[in-house]
């Protein structure tokens, strides 16, 4: 299928991968979506990758209800505040109206603390740390499959510790060796790790950090979230223990998640305008191979083939044999599909003891000796995942800018030119200022506040912060 070109019109070229490379489609319900296989797999992958970093640090996994009484969701008023647009609610089930209103989950702390409540009873029960894998429901009035949709797959961590320093430390080390690194070495897309200001904070939270990826539009994704949250949410749910001191003290807290959106961000780092672009480590397929042959070459090629196949052993492999389609058709099908790399063996490639190599990220193609594949296929693998990250890396740094005036700063981000980085005085006037004109907000401060020489960009007076800006998803 043809793409339009991403220069030309990149939500287009985006919609057409996910639906071209059979990732996703809109269902019946407004804003919702099906994932389909290959997308799935996608997702499978991406949480296998995560769930393995939160469980190294200790965390175990569990499951809390999808509808939550309204009640609870009333008692912590900055995290009702912030919600309540998105909230969906249940009135009527078994067909009466319910006594009291069930909410849709739109994230969990409410009815996780109220069952913290029973859990926790003195120092020696904490920390507790908890994950689930679940849906939550946010009813969105502008949507787009993975990016925003209004239910969507998701983590979702819950922490409660002794100290206001353990939390601290629990939200920065989620950041840093959980997400960060799944994104930067799963992912191969650079991150720039900090705080967010007090407006984009999480409803409820003390301190929210993130990670921020720069997509191939300019636009900034915030690909993964951990938040402070102090003993909010331990007051508002009366959740108390006993201290060491034999004092009564309410535990501190952190949330923190990741969702269906990093399949988004996957696709927009790197696609280019014949499709996706998979790293290794993620795509669901590593190495597809495509056979040729005229009818009575049939046998001895797919012999060839399959022993190929067993060869390159825990790589993940397709054989596309499919008779219904001409060979141009699937390697324009796997290149839309974005496989890594693609192997192509006819009879003269077997005579000559050969296969050719087509690498996804390059387009570069090359004769690979048949008794070299074993080790050749996963060094080409590892290269092409370098080089991914490499080439994001570049764009990143080509598309990071530093205005020296504000009229220099608003031109760049009213045309979505990358990140945008200059001081800050900390007022939210001026962050507001830069937001209402160009639509573009801080998408990250600093993670260790340092002094800032210079001027705000913005109002010229002495700068506190250095603030990156973009225009975001």
């Amino acid at each position: 299928m043809a793409l339009p070109k991403q220069s030309d019109d990149f939500p287009a070229w985006y919609q057409q991968v996910v639906k071209g490379a059979e990732l996703a489609e809109n269902s019946l319900a407004r804003g919702s979506m099906v994932i389909r296989p290959y997308g799935y797999a996608l997702w499978e992958a991406i949480q296998s990758g995560v769930d393995r970093r939160i469980k190294r640090t200790g965390h175990s996994n569990v499951y809390f209800p999808l509808l939550i009484p309204q009640s609870l969701l009333d008692k912590e008023a900055d995290h009702v505040e912030g919600f309540a647009p998105q909230v969906a609610v249940v009135t009527h089930g078994g067909g009466s109206k319910l006594e009291e209103p069930l909410i849709i989950r739109p994230t969990s702390e409410t009815i996780i603390w109220a069952t913290y409540a029973k859990w926790i009873q003195s120092y020696r029960d904490l920390p507790l740390l908890y994950n689930q894998w679940a849906n939550v429901v946010r009813w969105e009035m502008r949507t787009r499959l993975f990016l925003r949709t209004s239910e969507f797959l998701w983590q979702e961590g819950h922490t409660a510790h002794e100290t206001a320093d353990e939390a601290i430390a629990e939200a920065r080390m989620i950041l840093l060796d959980v997400y960060r690194e799944t994104v930067e070495e799963d992912f191969a897309i650079p991150v720039l790790a900090g705080r967010k200001t007090e407006s984009e904070r999480f409803p409820g939270a003390i301190e929210t950090l993130a990670i921020e990826a720069l997509m191939r539009d300019g636009k900034a994704l915030q690909a993964g979230t951990s938040h402070y949250l102090g003993q909010n949410f331990a007051k508002a749910y009366g959740v108390q223990f006993l201290g060491r001191d034999g004092q009564q003290d309410f535990p501190y807290a952190t949330s923190w998640g990741v969702s269906t959106r990093l399949v988004g961000g996957l696709i927009m780092a790197h696609g280019d305008d014949k499709g996706l672009k998979l790293p290794p480590r993620l795509a669901p397929f590593q190495v597809v191979i495509v056979p040729i042959y005229r009818d009575e070459q049939k046998g001895t090629v797919l012999e060839a083939v399959k022993r190929i196949s067993d060869s390159l052993g825990d790589v993940r492999v397709k054989i596309d044999d499919r008779e219904e389609h001409r060979p141009g058709y699937k390697f324009n099908e796997w290149e839309l599909k974005g496989v890594p790399v693609r192997l192509e063996i006819g009879p003269r490639d077997l005579e000559a003891g050969q296969v050719m190599a087509y690498r996804r990220d390059t387009g570069e193609k090359s004769a690979v000796p048949l008794t070299s594949l074993p080790s050749a296929v996963p060094d080409l693998l590892a290269d092409i995942h370098r080089s991914l990250f490499q080439s994001a890396l570049e764009f990143r740094s080509e598309h990071t800018f530093a205005p020296g005036s504000y009229a220099e700063l608003t031109d760049l981000l009213s045309s979505g030119s990358g990140f945008v980085q200059g001081g800050w005085c900390g007022s939210p006037e001026c962050e507001d200022k830069v937001k209402d004109q160009t639509k573009a907000t801080i998408r990250v401060l600093p993670l260790d506040s340092e002094a800032q020489e210079g001027h705000c960009v913005v109002c010229g007076s002495p700068a506190i912060e250095l603030a990156t800006w973009a225009q975001s998803y």
